[in-house]
């Protein structure tokens, strides 16, 4: 298939998602992000991914790629879709490279605000340590005067790292997690010292099945500014009870999400996010999925009981 046609086919799908959810997809902020990547689109993991709340006026969807398909940051400059800045978030990636081995890359973009994130993902055996990950020039000093925090709860493998152009904020996703630091009284206590919003019973349950869990930190404070709890699994009805539009739309969208692989069970990711003064949810909707993901659910789905 061609560069062209794969965009037309992934734009469709896009179209679809935010339809079931409400919301105006921009053919103006949309085509050019697909245009930019059309050469991946074929290869891609591409989820598409919505929130509840006062979030939930936008869709996002993210492409992940081998390493050796390219900088994905330099794409979009090269692409218009984010502006060159010197701000240190800008040499963040560039920075990454020069400092650690990479297994993937990827971008976020959004239906109605166009480009936002860049990620780079190390090595699933060979996950990256806190310190260094700290020591990488361009990364916020947050990061290094919450080390030691994170680190009590376990918290010292990093998966991944995100920056967002827009906001000037960089996410950790951190995992291999032990189960000791995903009870209840782990996360409560993490979330004090963090100050930020302690979740319900339910949400606490719902955590301890997490694979990954990610804080968001900027250049401008030595504050948490949230965490996320993410779980990877085949089962729409996971959720925490919210409310019944809640339930109903996280439901529609888990169920119907367009999804190009056929014959299998859909790959879904779900977020609790906590902020000093709000929680809420996420949740992707795999449209591609790579053995990854598979192997992820597989192991993943199994702490249900």
């Amino acid at each position: 298939m061609s560069g062209a046609a794969e965009v037309e086919r992934v734009y469709s799908a896009i179209e679809e998602s935010a339809q079931l959810l409400d919301v105006a997809c921009s053919r103006d902020k949309t085509l050019p992000v697909l245009n930019a990547y059309q050469d991946v689109l074929a290869q891609a993991v591409i989820v598409f991914a919505m929130e509840n709340g006062r979030h939930a006026a936008e869709l996002d969807f993210s492409l992940s790629v081998p390493a050796g398909h390219g900088d994905p940051y330099a794409t979009a400059l090269s692409n218009d879709l984010t502006a060159q800045t010197d701000h240190p978030v800008g040499a963040l990636l560039s920075d990454t490279q020069e400092r650690c081995p990479l297994g993937m890359y990827g971008i976020d973009s959004g239906v109605t605000g166009g480009f936002k994130k860049a990620y780079v993902f190390f090595p699933k055996n060979d996950l990256q340590g806190l310190s260094k990950i700290a020591d990488i020039p361009s990364m916020p000093r947050s990061v290094a005067e919450n080390a030691s925090l994170f680190a009590r709860y376990g918290l010292d493998k990093v998966q991944m790292t995100s920056a967002d152009y827009k906001q000037r904020t960089v996410n950790l996703y951190f995992g291999d997690l032990s189960a000791e630091f995903l009870e209840p009284e782990a996360i409560l206590s993490m979330l004090r010292e963090m100050g930020l919003q302690a979740p319900g019973e339910q949400a606490l349950e719902f955590a301890k099945r997490s694979f990954a869990v990610y804080p968001t930190l900027s250049w401008d404070s030595s504050k948490i500014e949230r965490i996320c709890f993410a779980v990877i699994t085949t089962d729409p009805a996971i959720l925490p009870a919210r409310t019944e539009s809640d339930t109903t739309q996280f439901s529609k969208f888990a169920i119907n999400a367009p999804c190009a692989y056929v014959g299998e069970r859909r790959a879904l990711v779900y977020g609790l996010t906590l902020s000093p003064d709000e929680e809420y949810y996420k949740l992707g909707a795999y449209y591609q999925i790579s053995d990854m993901q598979r192997e992820l659910m597989k192991t993943f789905d199994a702490l249900k009981d």
